[in-house]
């Protein structure tokens, strides 16, 4: 017999959890199942998560403007911030990018490569906006490899 941790009652040896509590147990000899380094989701209460998910979601849908709305509508939201962190990213990447199109327009090779790039940023602001409709907050692919505005 082992005893919960948590609420202190007794249960099985062979127990995965507790049966007064619901706490799981972990078992030392099975390995841990992998955790995102990049889903920040636990960090933020889940009533901050559903108040805030429109601005967050302004924030990746209307560039610029959105960020602003989403500042001005949720200031105090850690969720929104996180958010509007994010979509600034994205707003930064764009215009850098769009300056250096705009140095080198004469090559064939930078306005292709900058329109794949552009769609690579659609894609990945679209999956943005499906984990926020899901609740998560996760650091999107491509531009988490960029360390600003941490």
């Amino acid at each position: 017999m082992k005893i919960c941790s948590n609420c202190n009652t007794t249960v099985s040896d062979d127990a995965t959890s507790c049966h007064g509590c619901g706490a799981i147990f972990i078992n030392p000899d099975e390995p841990t199942p992998p955790c995102d380094p990049y889903d920040h989701t636990a960090e933020f209460d889940a009533k901050d998560i559903s108040d805030n998910k429109a601005a967050s979601m302004l924030a990746h849908l209307m560039g610029p403007i959105g960020i602003i709305i989403a500042l001005l509508v949720s200031n105090t939201s850690p969720y929104a911030a996180f958010h509007v962190r994010q979509a600034l990213k994205f707003t930064v990447i764009e215009i850098l990018a769009t300056l250096f199109v705009a140095l080198l327009w004469w090559t064939i090779i930078v306005p292709i490569a900058y329109g794949i790039f552009a769609v690579i940023l659609l894609v990945v602001r679209i999956i943005c906006f499906f984990d926020i409709c899901a609740g998560k907050a996760k650091e999107p692919p491509v531009i988490r490899s960029f360390k600003f505005l941490k």
